[in-house]
């Protein structure tokens, strides 16, 4: 894959990841006079959800920072260096996860 390729794939990434955030982010539906009482309820499972939609955008914003030091690697011309050791990441890793900026070892 060429640099602008990889800067193609990578500003993709990025677009869906915001989409994807921003319908995480959208205010809850009025929900009315719902109860939390002992049984598990319409409540209970909104409460669950909520907090299902709150890890997944934690996990969005972690890989928008990837994505975001993936393009600044580009820029800088350290694409494909691992950010910890310095060393060549695999080019496998990089198909796979084009904002991957630690090799194997270092990101396990």
């Amino acid at each position: 894959m060429d640099v602008d390729e990889v800067r193609r794939v990578l500003l993709d990434k990025q677009a869906g990841i915001a989409e994807r955030a921003a319908g995480l982010t959208a205010a809850p539906d009025a929900t009315g006079g719902i109860s939390f009482g002992k049984r598990v309820g319409d409540g209970t499972s909104l409460a669950v959800e909520r907090l299902t939609q709150v890890a997944a955008h934690e996990q969005l914003l972690v890989q928008s920072e990837e994505v975001a030091r993936a393009l600044a690697k580009l820029d800088e011309g350290t694409y494909g260096v691992c950010d910890s050791c310095g060393r060549p990441i695999p080019e496998g890793r990089l198909e796979i996860h084009p904002w991957a900026v630690l090799c194997v070892d270092c990101a396990g």
